[in-house]
Formats: structure tokens, sequence, C-alpha cells
């Protein structure tokens, strides 16, 4: 950086009885050192203090030059935190010229160097709970809920639990520690950090940006629908417990065991599903994608509520944000724990878990539940969202990720699993109350899985308002969670791509991005609203981010090197990587991703939502949507070779060789006595 963007302050503490003119001359003493430190973008800082080390501390820490380029070495002394680098002998003289020998009688100083910038010093967390809160928040979301208890009783039971594991140890974990130590590393965002690896694949910054954006037009909606059952369930009787309201039709019935006049045939229909489909959806009103009639204003207000909650927990970055989820990503362990205890208290429940857990061991032989468990676990965790980068940037240096990535990934592995327990053991209630088997009442998949059946179950309990209020409002906790991370991976990308547009006014971006938001989810907030949100969970988000995880890990283990990346981490941890991670990084997780791939386009899955079967346009529009974001990786790459110079293979090797760091993200102080 140039001198007119440094700032150079100069401290100097004389003993007592010591004149100005010593002091003049102790500065111009260190003019050659200030000089080099200008062009290290550092400051310098004379201070007190006793230097009892001799020659041999001061000249102890050889500088090592490491791949973000930065030099770094091990601290010598208590004065010396993690990151600071030590100074040659020579390089700090005293007033009189010499080393250390020639300081005054009247005490010895010490001449620390620290590298900074006029730049605004790089947030960091207030707390490293408040990292690992975030990080479990956005891992532990609406899927653990929903997703898993469903895939995991139709892909065999407590057989799934070995696919599962198995993709979580060789797939998912490796590609979540790899992600939290790039971010950490590097200290950058999804966009500005592929200077630093390979400056070819920067379309991947984009197309996370891209993608986050979908997922914030209609996943921030099935919070709107918990919003709404939660304003609902404030009343001495649920609505969705009655069939004499005005969106009942003649179908309705009530079928649990207390209602012993009420006949069940196959057109019947609950009050729970009347009320989701036709009062809070009301998607009775349009034929289908391509008639999604007029919007609805109950949503609409209450999907500008949770966005106004969002902003005001984002705005200020992970400070504010840091704090709310202790809220946030805690509420919802509690809430499972209260409904697990009276889940299992309920008549039936055993019925629900056996369910759950009974193994069938021949469904491991057929290739869907494999395909399951790697797609499960992958989106479960969520690596190549770009917030996994964005989290860890706001990390001290040398915090030891690869705890974080065990622990938080245990965590919401053990969570999916808890949420099976909570799950089932209301569906084995609600068998035992219909005198069904378990397979006919948790015949739904997806929100339908927690708007109908699980909203019934908790009608039919003693105490419902109590139990409807806290669930909802768990599934709105664990939702915006997410919604808080996902938006952070894109602010955090764009201020680090556009610093000297965006740091400064990082409230109006986050307002506009809001705004953005907003618009963008209209059209999952009309009659046809859930068609659109089924869409873009389908096609939009799923097929594109995992290719762009693929070319992510593709890009660090084969052109940024595993050697160098492990280099980094050494650096970082201070210890190499094992073999497991260096294999899994290589070729474990690529072939992983490429199977998620290859099977989803060999089995395109067959779209359906209530009664609606999506036609074959819908499957072009969902692919071209998923295009869409997917595209910027290839259109950067023909971008970077078009506007580099030099011959075509002086383009192509200047194009995946990384650009050391020059950006002062860390703050080194160097400490020698004078």
């Amino acid at each position: 950086m140039e001198t007119k963007d440094m700032m150079m302050t100069s401290m100097l503490t004389m003993d007592k009885g010591e004149n100005e003119g010593e002091r003049d001359k102790a500065r111009e003493d260190m003019g050659g050192e200030e000089d080099g430190a200008q062009r290290e973008n550092g400051r310098l800082m004379l201070a007190d203090g006793l230097a009892d080390r001799g020659p041999k501390s001061m000249t102890s820490g050889s500088g090592q030059q490491v791949s973000n380029g930065y030099t770094t070495s091990t601290p010598q002394s208590p004065r010396e935190g993690p990151g600071t680098a030590a100074c040659a002998a020579g390089t700090a003289s005293g007033p009189g010229g010499g080393t250390g020998s020639s300081a005054p009688l009247g005490g010895l100083r010490t001449l620390m160097v620290q590298q900074t910038s006029l730049d605004r010093p790089r947030e960091t967390w207030s707390k490293k709970m408040d990292f690992l809160l975030s990080v479990i928040g956005y891992a532990v979301d609406l899927g653990n809920v929903w997703r898993f208890p469903y895939i995991c009783y139709q892909n065999g039971g407590g057989a799934f639990l070995l696919p599962y594991l198995l993709m979580a140890v060789f797939g998912g974990v490796p590609l979540f520690y790899m992600e939290l130590a790039l971010g950490q590393f590097h200290r950058s965002g999804c966009i500005s950090i592929w200077k630093h690896i390979c400056p070819i694949f920067k379309g991947i910054g984009f197309a996370i940006c891209i993608i986050a954006l979908y997922i914030a037009f209609y996943y921030n909606t099935i919070m709107a629908w918990a919003l709404y059952y939660l304003l609902s369930s404030f009343r001495p009787t649920l609505p969705w417990t009655t069939c004499n309201n005005p969106w009942n039709t003649a179908n309705c019935n009530r079928y649990m065991s207390s209602d012993h006049n009420v006949s069940w045939s196959n057109s019947s229909t609950s009050p729970a599903e009347e009320f989701y489909t036709r009062q809070v959806l009301q998607v009775h009103r349009s034929p289908g994608l391509h008639e999604l009639g007029s919007i609805s204003w109950q949503l609409a207000l209450c999907l500008l509520f949770i966005f106004t909650i969002v902003y005001f927990s984002i705005w200020k970055g992970v400070k504010t944000s840091g704090k709310v989820v202790w809220v946030t990503a805690t509420f919802p362990y509690l809430v499972l724990l209260v409904l697990l205890i009276r889940g299992a208290t309920l008549p039936g429940a055993w019925r629900g878990v056996v369910f759950y857990l009974k193994p069938d061991w021949e469904k491991l032989l057929t290739t869907t539940v494999w395909i399951d468990a790697a797609a499960q676990i992958f989106f479960s965790l969520g690596p190549g969202f770009g917030v996994l980068l964005a989290f860890a940037s706001y990390n001290p240096f040398h915090n030891n990720c690869y705890k974080d990535a065990l622990v938080t990934s245990s965590v919401n592995c053990l969570t999916s699993f808890l949420s099976g327990f909570v799950i089932f053991t209301v569906l084995g209630y609600m068998a035992e109350m219909r005198h069904q088997n378990v397979d006919a009442v948790a015949k739904d998949a997806g929100p339908s899985l927690l708007f109908i059946i699980y909203a019934e179950a908790i009608a039919n309990m003693p105490a419902a308002t109590f139990f409807a209020i806290i669930f909802f409002l768990m599934i709105i906790m664990l939702g915006l969670d997410s919604t808080f991370a996902g938006l952070e991976g894109v602010i955090t990308a764009m201020l680090d791509e556009f610093p000297h547009i965006l740091a400064k006014r990082r409230e109006w971006f986050v307002f506009g991005l809001v705004c953005v938001c907003y618009l963008g989810a209209l059209s999952t907030l009309t009659y046809g609203g859930a068609f659109v949100v089924k869409l873009f969970e389908e096609y939009a988000t799923g097929p594109a981010v995992i290719t762009v995880v693929l070319l992510e890990v593709i890009a660090v283990s084969w052109f940024y090197g595993t050697n160098r990346f492990c280099n980094d981490v050494q650096v970082m941890l201070g210890f190499y990587p094992g073999y497991f991670w260096r294999v899994c990084w290589v070729a474990i997780c690529p072939c992983f991703l490429l199977f998620i791939i290859i099977s989803f386009l060999a089995f395109p899955p067959e779209v359906r939502l209530f009664d609606y079967l999506y036609p074959p346009w819908t499957t072009v529009l969902g692919y071209c949507i998923g295009v869409s974001s997917f595209i910027c990786v290839p259109s950067y790459m023909v971008y970077h070779l078009l506007n580099a110079k030099g011959t075509f293979k002086q383009r192509l090797l200047k194009s995946i060789t990384p650009v050391p760091g020059s950006d002062n993200h860390r703050d080194f102080i160097v400490t020698n006595a004078v």
C-alpha cells in the first residue's frame, strides 16, 4: 500500500531526566526503521519495558514466509501473543546506534512494531461461543426437523444411520473443516478469497452469492407460515382443531379416538390439513405454476416482520448477530427437549420410535439410500454456501478451527437424530389415536410434516396452546439462524470485494439486500406460492451448489495444492493435517460430490405437491434457474483470460497462480529489547 495510505505513529517514553534533545535523537535514529515499516504497512511504537532477555532471545525467532504473503514466527515471550513475529537483533538500534547493550542505565526499553493500516480493522467475534453458536445455528435448520426423520424412516430406519455416518465422516466433515480453515487463514469472503487460492475460479464466489439470494427468496417464506401459525395459537381453541371455520369444506373430519361418530373415507381431510392448505397457503385458489394468483396480504405482513428481525440482527455485523444467536440457537434445543419429554409420555409413543429405528438392512442394497444419505449430510452441514468462509474469517488467526469443525458437525448430526425422536414419538401417538399404522400417518414429507401432522398432534394434547406456541417459536428460531448466516455470507463477500464502496455503508447495503430478498420472495406469497417454494427447493439451489462445491474442492486440492493448504493449516494451528484429511480433500470429497450430481441427473425427482404434479416445462424452468447461478463460473473464467496480459500460456499460468496477500488482515506485534 502506498505511503499516503499508511499511518505511522511513534511514542517514545524516556526515563525521568531525559531532555527533548535525546528524544529527537532517538526519533532520528529510527528514521530508517520507519521507512521500512511504511513499506510493510506498519506502525512503530516505542514503549517502556524491562528487557531481561539477552541477544539470544532477540534473534531466536526466524521469520517464515507463508502462502498468504505474511511473515510469522513462533512467539518467544509472554509479551508476544498469537500472530507475533520476532525482529532480528540488528533492526532495533537504541539512541546510541548499538543493539541491546547500548541502552541507557536508567532502564531498558522495548521496541514494539505493530503492523496495521488505515483501513477499518476487520471485525472479530466478541466471544468464541458467539462463533460456535452461529455455526451451530446455521447448520441446524428446519431440514434437521422435517427432512432427516422422513428420509431416515423412508430408507430403512436404523439401517440408514450407517450410510449417513459414512457420508458424514468421508464427505461432509472434511468439507466442513476445509471451509473453516480457508476462511480463517485468508480472512476473506467467498469472492475475494479466490485471488489467494486460484484467481480463475473467482466466479464461484459470485455463484454462491446468487444461490444465497435464491434461498432467501423461499426459505423465509416458511418462517412466515410458522409466524402465521404462532399468531393463530394465542387462543383457547386452536383453529386447526375444528371443522366449523369459514375455510373448511364438507370433507373435513376430525378423526381421533375421542370422535366415535366420525367415519373416515379416502376423500376426507383433517382440519389441520385444511387450515394449512386453504387458510394459510390458500393454494386452492391457484391451479398451478402457470397461474399463481394474488399475494396473500397476511403472509406479506408476516414476512415483512421476519425480514425486519433479520435486518436489525445483522445490520451491524457479527458483534450483533453473535449476541442474537445466544437466543435463536439455544432456544430450539430447550423446546426439543420439552417436546421429547412430552412425546415420550404420550400413549403409543413407542410405536413411533420402533418405526423410526427398526433397521431394514435390505434397503442398503439400493442406490437411493446412499444418494439420500449423501445429499442429507451435505445440505445439513452446509459447505459451499459461503457461510462457513464468512464466519471463520472473523476468528483469531490461531483459533483451533479443527476442533470447531468436529464439535459443530457432531452437534448437527446428533440434533438430526434427536429430532427424529421428537417427531416420531408424536407420530406414534397419532397412529395410536387413529388406530392406524405409523406409515399411514407419516405419509407427508417436508413442511407438511410439521404444519399438518405435528400441528394436529399438538392440538390434541393437553395444554395444546402452550405446546403450539413454543413449537412454532422453535421453527422460527431455527429458520432465523440460517437466514442470518446465509445473508452474512453475501454481506461479507461483497464488503471484502468492494471495501472502499461498502465498508462505511454496511447498514445501507444490508437494508438494500433485505429489500431485494423481500421483493424476490413476493412470488412465494401468492396463492400458488407453495408451488414456487417447492420449485426453488428442488431445482434452483441443490444441483447448483453441489456443482459449485465440487469445483471449490478441485480448485483448493488440485490447483492451489493440498500440500500448500496443509502448510497454511500448520502455520495457523501448529500441526499438519493427517493423511486421512489429505486423502479426503484430494479424492474422496470430489467423488462424494460427483456421486450426488450424477445421481441427481440420472434419477431426476418427480416433483409433486399436494395433488399437483409439476408439468415437464417446470423442470426446464427449474434447471434454468439453477444454471443462472452456476453460469457465473465459466463466464468469469472467460472474462479473466480475456483481460489478462501476455500469451495464452502466460495468461493461463497467471490465472491459476495465487496472489500473495497484501491486505493486512492481521496485526503483527514485534518485540525487541533496545
